[in-house]
């Protein structure tokens, strides 16, 4: 997706960022985010126990590639819980955008919240899921690399 206040012309989220959410289900996206993220985006369930929020232009391409998927069971299974909880979201002059409760629930976010800048989207996680991901994954982050990336050098 190009953004022209980008210095490679695309989106790219990056970075880890702790706020906590309230009890009203707000949570404050951090402002270097906010430019990035656009005045309205798309929040929804993630892989691996959190949420997904996407720009809205790049939710636009994430749904043109799921069009064209085969209309098999796993496919429409996926798409149901994926699209269940999918909400337009805005952020209020605080910086602060709500979170339906049911997607609170689904990622289990309790106060204090991650949230992961990855490529074309961010993510939010509950402190807890964040901190088990990343212990579960620290001993296999070069194996990962080296079949991820098996000819190319990073």
């Amino acid at each position: 997706m190009v953004e022209s206040g980008t210095k490679w012309g695309v989106i790219m989220f990056m970075g880890e960022y702790h706020h906590n959410i309230d009890d009203k289900g707000r949570i404050t996206i951090p402002s270097k985010l906010r430019d990035l993220l656009g005045h309205d985006f798309v929040i929804t369930k993630g892989l691996d126990n959190c949420l997904f929020i996407y720009p809205k232009a790049e939710w636009e391409q994430v749904m043109d590639k799921y069009k064209n998927l085969p209309n098999t069971k796993n496919v429409r299974n996926f798409l149901r819980v994926f699209l269940s909880g999918a909400t337009t979201c805005e952020i209020d002059k605080m910086g602060r955008c709500n979170i339906a409760p049911s997607l609170i629930k689904y990622a289990s976010l309790k106060k204090e919240c991650v949230i992961v800048g990855v490529n074309e989207r961010l993510e939010i996680w509950s402190l807890e899921t964040w901190e088990k991901f990343m212990k579960d994954n620290e001993n296999n982050l070069s194996t990962i690399a080296d079949e991820l990336f098996e000819n190319m050098v990073i």
